[in-house]
């Protein structure tokens, strides 16, 4: 069992930067992937990047990239997300999702391939 706790969300300024963390609690392994996702009001949730716990294997969602990069912490098991020139669209609740299996990248995108979740962090971002 794992256990995700994310943190870092708030309130900020278009062009503003945010650094999400998400915090794992059990057994995570290397080759496993570990993602962002976020849902804003009235939409559904929405794949945002991926990684290995080991750092390798990332991918990231076309309307990110350039703007946020992820990256792991695989000893003290913490992945964040890099947010910078962020935009009113950028607005949603952001949740770390982690598999409990060898995936191959194509299905990163995929919600359904993730066993564990965060319960989300708030991330604001006013025009």
């Amino acid at each position: 069992q794992v256990q995700l706790v994310e943190s870092g969300g708030g309130l900020v300024q278009a062009g503003d930067s945010l650094r999400l963390s998400c915090a794992a609690s059990g057994r995570t392994f290397g080759a496993y992937p570990v993602a962002w996702f976020r849902q804003a009001p009235g939409k559904e949730r929405e794949f945002v990047a991926a990684i290995k716990w080991s750092g390798t294997s990332i991918l990231y969602a076309d309307s990110v990239k350039g703007r946020f990069t992820i990256s792991t912490d695989n000893a003290k098991k913490t992945v964040f997300l890099q947010m910078n020139s962020l935009k009113p669209e950028d607005t949603a609740v952001y949740y770390c999702a982690a598999a409990k299996a060898l995936i191959g990248s194509s299905r990163y995108r995929q919600p359904a391939i993730y066993d564990y979740w965060g319960q989300g962090t708030q991330v604001t971002v006013s025009a």
